[in-house]
Order: structure tokens, then C-alpha cells, then sequence
């Protein structure tokens, strides 16, 4: 007697994601290492110069970690209160901070002790930075100004008081030492030059602004506030180019790539995004908290977010080295007895072959057919979980009854309800593309 034959359910095959040499490129990092800080971790600063430690502040303190070390090499504790903006100078020796008491910190990278100490500010400075000629020092507040500083003399050469908000971005100019950019909770954008003593630029973002960027040309401009990432053009005056919505929540930091084409963005919806230079998404970072702070080392070896839960998740990118060592690591093979085992058995000329049957397994729908249960197999098929998840199943079992000349007697005596189910699910299925796409399509014709 013939085994039962299943029902065959006809699966189209699932088109696969298009992979570019950017997602590829960006997918070869490693499991994340989670590093827990004393607080949230509100800046990430990789020192421009090999090997490139970064700084991260975090609660009362900044702590300076190697690309490959998970416990800090350098500590700065000398903060009564929150500390804000580690940042470190071009030649990555020397360390500029803010704080939440309002004073400003310069360190010496091999030292602890603050070589000098910055007062002026009035309320919780955030945002510090060194300008590219390294002598001079900028800083936003909470006190509504930006001042610039003398890092030998430790004295304010100049104050700028033209946001009307919190100032709590900052991004001075690598090619004129007398350019920085701030951003504002007052949802602007400003360009300042020391030279005149007042900003030459204003662009209005919107809103609260978290964070300003400029690339490598410093002919576009990043700003990021709300749930955008724009990007302006300063040789059109300010001109906006593209406004991204590509987040749930704030966008509050944005890096870019060592090369420069490549724009990152981190949010409190979890996600970090990378941007093309055509803006568009090639590749995500799932993170398990919102994110504060984020950095990228010079080579692209390393990323590393931080985040409001203290954790700072750090990735390091896989190398062909790596891989070497894991396929050249030998497992412990079996003893010799066990690996010759039956390497010489020969069968003789008399022997029989048993073939042990195969068990076979049918589905419900399958068992009821197999019984000429068609009512209750076509009941089966058009479950709720079935024809919504799995449609391909109810139109495979619905040509199968029509192939055995019994849908007639599977419909036959059906109340209001069972009918209207039936139906219903016709209504959604008559024009579905996937089926109708199919060169022999039994479903239109059994219909």
C-alpha cells in the first residue's frame, strides 16, 4: 500500500537584503564589551595621535582607556561635582573639562593634578574644547555665554553672550584657529570668528540643539536636536541641504567616520545609525540603553557609546588575525580505537540490506485528510493563527480539495459564521500578488 503523500504548500522564496561593501564594512565589528561607569557617560573623546586612548567622562570623574584595555590607564578625580565635556588637544597631551559648579580643568595627560583652572562661568559649564591653534580654549554654559581662553596665562579673552538658552554644543574649526560653532537650546545654530567678536552665521534648527558637527571641509555643517539631523551648506550662508527623521527620540550625538564620508548618529530610542554619503542608512547599532555620547577612533578600530545607564559599550573591529587563531585552534580528536571503527568492515555476497522505514509526520490538517475528514480539515487550514501568519497553508489545503473533487462536500452544511470566515478570506486573497505571479496558478482556478 502507498504511503499518504502531505499536502504540498507552494512557499515563495523570500527576496534577501541587497549587501553593499558598506554594510559589510560595518557589520565586521565584534560583540560590544560593556564597560559600567559611576554615571551616565555624557562625552566620548579619542586623542587624535596613536595609539588614540580615549577619554570618557562620566559622574565626578574622566577616565582614560586604552583601544584595548577594559580598565582605565589614566584617572581624573578632581571634581567636586559632575564633570562635562572631556576633550582632548590636537597633540592628545594635554585634557580640557567643564563641570557642573562652573569651573574648567586643563590636565596634563600623564599627570592628575589640574595645571589650570578656568573661573568665570556662573552655572554648569558643558561643552569645552580646545581651538585648532591649541593655545586657546572655548566653552559653553548654562549661563547663556560662550568665552574663549588663554590656556598659558589661564585668563578670558573674550565673552560672547548671543544665545538666549542653554548652550550644549560645541565644534571648533581644524583649519581657522578663530572658528567655532555653537548650538543652543534656543533651536539655533551659530558660526562665531574671534576676529570680529560675534557670530557671522545663524541657522535655526528647530530645536533644542544636542549637537553640532562639522566634516572634514568644514563646508557642511551637522546639527542634531528633536528627532532631526540636518545638514547645512556654510558656502550658501547657512543654506540647508537635508533634513533626516530616521529616529523615535532626540538625536543627542553624531560622529563621523575616520575617512569622513560616513555620518553616525546616536539617539535615546537606542539606535545608532550610519549615513552614506548620499544619506542613506547602510547599517544599525543596537544599543540596550538611550544613548548620550558616542566616538569613533581615527582608523575606524573602535566605536564607543555611552549611554544613561553608566554602561559604556565599546566595539572593536575583527581582523583576518582573529580568525587565523580560531580555525587554526585543533579540537582533541578521538582515540584511535574509535576513529579506525568499522573502516574495514566489508559485506559479503549473501548479506540482505534492511531499510529501516521512515517515519513519517504529518500535520493536522494532513491526519484529517488522511481520515476524509475534509470538513474539519478545511476548518484546520482557516484557523485564525493560520490564514493570517501562514496563507500559503489554507490556499494549499482549499486546491488539494478541489484536486480530490470533495470542496464541494467540505463546504456542504456550514452555518452563517463558517461561511463568512470562509469568504472573508477569499475577499483579502482573490488579488494576491505573490500567487497570482505564479505561472500556474491552481488557486484562481479553483476559485
Amino acid at each position: 500500500m502507498a504511503s499518504f503523500k502531505p499536502t504540498k504548500v507552494q512557499f515563495l522564496p523570500k527576496l534577501g537584503e541587497t549587501v553593499t561593501e558598506d554594510t559589510l564594512y560595518w557589520k565586521n565589528y565584534k560583540s560590544p564589551v560593556q564597560i559600567k561607569e559611576f554615571g551616565a557617560v555624557t562625552k566620548i573623546d579619542f586623542s587624535p595621535l596613536p595609539p588614540h586612548n580615549y577619554a570618557v567622562t562620566a559622574s565626578t570623574r574622566i577616565h582614560v582607556y586604552g583601544l584595548h584595555s577594559q580598565e582605565p590607564i589614566r584617572s581624573f578625580t578632581r571634581f567636586r561635582d559632575t564633570a562635562y565635556g572631556g576633550s582632548f588637544r590636537g597633540d592628545g597631551k594635554l585634557l580640557v573639562a567643564g563641570s557642573e559648579e562652573g569651573l574648567i580643568r586643563l590636565f596634563d595627560i600623564s599627570g592628575r593634578v589640574a595645571l589650570r583652572q578656568f573661573t568665570g562661568h556662573s552655572k554648569a559649564v558643558h561643552m569645552t574644547s580646545f581651538l585648532s591653534d591649541g593655545f586657546r580654549v572655548v566653552s559653553g554654559s548654562d549661563d547663556l555665554t560662550c568665552r574663549v581662553w588663554d590656556v598659558p596665562s589661564a585668563v578670558e579673552l573674550s565673552s560672547i553672550t548671543e544665545h538666549t538658552d542653554y548652550i550644549r554644543a560645541l565644534a571648533p574649526s581644524k583649519l581657522n584657529p578663530d572658528l567655532f560653532v555653537t548650538g543652543s537650546y534656543d533651536h539655533t545654530v551659530k558660526v562665531f570668528d574671534m576676529r570680529s567678536g560675534s557670530s557671522v552665521m545663524t541657522m535655526q534648527h528647530g530645536h533644542p540643539v544636542e549637537c553640532v558637527l562639522l566634516y572634514p571641509s568644514e563646508v557642511l555643517l551637522v546639527s542634531t536636536g528633536g528627532r532631526y539631523v540636518k545638514i547645512w551648506d556654510l558656502l550658501k550662508g547657512g543654506q540647508e541641504l537635508v533634513s533626516l527623521k530616521n529616529h523615535h527620540k532626540t538625536v543627542t550625538c553624531a560622529c563621523l567616520s575616520s575617512v569622513g564620508n560616513k555620518l553616525l548618529t546616536g539617539s535615546l530610542d537606542r539606535h545608532v545609525k550610519v549615513y552614506n554619503s548620499s544619506y542613506k542608512i547602510v547599517h544599525n547599532f543596537d544599543c540596550d540603553a538611550s544613548i548620550l555620547s558616542m566616538a569613533v577612533a581615527p582608523d575606524d578600530e573602535v566605536v564607543a557609546v555611552g549611554m544613561t545607564n553608566g554602561v559604556l559599550s565599546v566595539r572593536h573591529r575583527k581582523h583576518k588575525k582573529d580568525k587565523e587563531t580560531l580555525t587554526s585552534r585543533r579540537r582533541r580528536g578521538p582515540s584511535y580505537r574509535v576513529f579506525v571503527k568499522g573502516k574495514n568492515f566489508v559485506p559479503r555476497q549473501d548479506d540482505f540490506l534492511v531499510s529501516k522505514p521512515v517515519k513519517q509526520y504529518l500535520r493536522k490538517y494532513d491526519k484529517q485528510l488522511k481520515s476524509f475528514a475534509v470538513s474539519k480539515a478545511l476548518d484546520t487550514a482557516l484557523q485564525t493563527w493560520t490564514r493570517t501568519s501562514k496563507p500559503e497553508v489554507t490556499v494549499a489545503v482549499i486546491i488539494e480539495l478541489n484536486r480530490r473533487g470533495t470542496l464541494k462536500n467540505a463546504l456542504a452544511g456550514r452555518n452563517e459564521e463558517s461561511l463568512t470566515k470562509i469568504l472573508n478570506f477569499l475577499l483579502n486573497s482573490i488579488f494576491w500578488t505573490d500567487y497570482l505571479l505564479l505561472k500556474s496558478n491552481p488557486f484562481v482556478k479553483t476559485l
